[in-house]
């Protein structure tokens, strides 16, 4: 082998990794768009034909990322439930554990339930389109709310061993309570359009601390941090 051959067998790994690259942000880039018509027509509204229309790309070109529409589907809930953990779990992580990490975790979730009245939310819509079809699209459903719904466990659990909440309470029932304000929240505020809910699952969530809380808690409680809504919500 001369050594005038080194540069270019070299320089062909190179190509391929920038194509490796260029494809893996097509295909983000494609993710992202699917989650936007998602969030307004469901998960089972996606199509490839649409996404096509929507990325200005040739139904063949979504198909090479994807294979197949439920494929297409599965992602779009992987990157939600990435961006989920990024702007709800992981910033209450940074609190201590107790109910200030409870609290944080509610209170990043409101947060977010404050954009998703106008756009929708993935976990509940999917729940609707696909709790009676069995499948990896419900699979990839259920596991990632059943994930984000150990984590707000946890830390319950964990709020109980530093003595926040009261020696008998139930760390399964109150998650529960926590994620029934969220879903009524959705129905009332997104579906009924129902004045004021925003405050009234605040004040629910508050009344959970009461009922639960122990004397040491009356320390370390505080209003979780909840953006300010529109008079309607």
């Amino acid at each position: 082998m001369s050594v005038t051959e080194l540069p270019v067998k070299t320089a062909r790994p190179a190509v391929g990794q920038a194509g490796l690259q260029k494809g893996r942000q097509t295909k983000a880039a494609i993710v992202d768009a699917a989650l936007g018509l998602a969030t307004q027509i469901g998960l089972e509204g996606l199509s490839i034909g649409a996404l096509a229309d929507v990325m200005r790309m040739s139904k063949s070109g979504v198909f090479a990322h994807f294979g197949s529409r439920e494929e297409l589907q599965i992602s779009v809930i992987r990157e939600y439930f990435a961006r989920f953990e990024e702007e709800v779990f992981y910033p209450a992580l940074k609190e201590p554990q107790g109910l200030p990490r409870v609290q944080a975790l509610f209170g990043n979730w409101m947060k977010r339930v404050a954009v998703e009245l106008q756009s929708g939310c993935i976990f509940i819509s999917g729940a609707v389109e696909f709790d009676d079809r069995p499948g990896p699209v419900r699979d990839a459903l259920a596991t990632s709310v059943q994930t984000w719904l150990a984590a707000m466990h946890r830390a319950v659990v964990l709020a109980k061993k530093a003595g926040h909440l009261r020696a008998d309470a139930d760390e399964r029932q109150i998650a529960f309570e926590i994620h029934g304000l969220i879903l009524a929240l959705h129905y009332e505020a997104r579906f009924l359009k129902t004045p004021g809910s925003m405050g009234r699952s605040l004040r629910a969530f508050q009344s959970i601390l009461a009922r639960y809380g122990s004397d040491a808690a009356f320390t370390t409680r505080a209003q979780p941090v909840v953006p300010s809504s529109p008079s309607s919500v």
